[in-house]
């Protein structure tokens, strides 16, 4: 079964289908970002994307500064630019 001509909006499938058609199931669902229902056993399973945890996620905040920030605000930096 070509899923390309298919949509795969509310697509169902038993797990005979999906295990024969298993890669193209995944990669149209990768593709549209559409869950694809499995039903087994009298059970409906998802496959779903889900997105990624972005590594900038997992960096802490650190307060760093031991200055109120208006003083860093206001440096003035003439006296160190030479000409």
């Amino acid at each position: 079964m070509k899923l390309d001509h298919i949509k795969m909006r509310n697509m169902v499938f038993t797990a005979s289908k999906l295990r024969a058609n298993i890669y193209n199931v995944l990669d149209k669902v990768l593709e549209t970002g559409v869950a694809v229902e499995i039903h087994r056993r009298g059970k409906i399973l998802k496959i779903v994307p889900v997105e990624g945890k972005r590594k900038l996620s997992n960096l802490r905040r650190h307060d760093v500064l031991n200055v109120p920030i208006d003083d860093i605000v206001h440096i003035d930096w003439l006296d160190e630019w030479k000409s």
